[in-house]
């Protein structure tokens, strides 16, 4: 049981912050398994040309090379705590950021490097379990975002017929009214497509 336990934990590590061979692995594996909701997110943006992006956790980088296909955003930053990742990131996002249109920055969500009122929109998916501290991370959010910017927070809270009562807790009992704490108004929960069978939805917001 030790064996299974400890294998267990180093690969939800993994998940949380992609290292090494297998960090690249599971970096890839995500972008394949959450194609669907990251597609969903995307629409829910509604790009304008010449908005300014910010992607919360970027993993391999295929939601920030999806939108600068677009070709509408004046800039689009992914962002990673994970070195692992954004170099998979930089990989499939070269031909842009040699454009100086995509950047990849690794950072700590609690401590976004970014000037106050940066960005028209922004966004995270699956990413929402792993946050340290809640509303540190709405503060930086609500912080780097122009006014009526809108932030999306993608994330899955159950699996065909069940709901993960936990997820739905943190998101009904901190995630909603810390963002109303925090100055967002129109705070909407929205259910998107299943993915895989999980339940896709998102929380908006939109700064005053």
């Amino acid at each position: 049981m030790g064996f299974f336990k400890t294998t267990r934990e180093f690969i939800d590590s993994q998940y949380k912050t992609p290292r090494g061979i297998i960090g690249t692995y599971i970096g890839e594996k995500m972008v394949r398994q959450h194609k669907a909701e990251t597609n969903w997110s995307l629409e829910l943006m509604n790009i304008q040309k010449g908005d300014r992006i910010l992607e919360l956790g970027c993993g391999a980088g295929y939601a920030v090379k999806s939108i600068s296909e677009k070709d509408l955003a004046e800039e689009i930053v992914g962002l990673d705590i994970s070195p692992t990742i954004i170099r998979s990131a930089r990989i499939r996002n070269k031909k842009a950021i040699s454009e100086k249109r995509v950047k990849l920055v690794q950072a700590n969500f609690n401590k976004l490097p970014f000037h106050n009122e940066n960005f028209n929109t922004v966004f995270s998916i699956q990413t929402i379990y792993f946050w340290t501290d809640i509303t540190t991370t709405l503060s930086e959010i609500f912080r780097v975002l122009k006014p009526r910017g809108i932030v999306i927070l993608t994330f899955s809270d159950g699996k065909e017929d069940e709901t993960w009562e936990g997820i739905r807790g943190i998101t009904e009992n901190q995630v909603i009214p810390s963002m109303k704490k925090t100055g967002f108004r129109d705070v909407s929960f929205v259910r998107g497509p299943d993915s895989r069978g999980y339940h896709t939805v998102a929380i908006k917001g939109t700064k005053n």
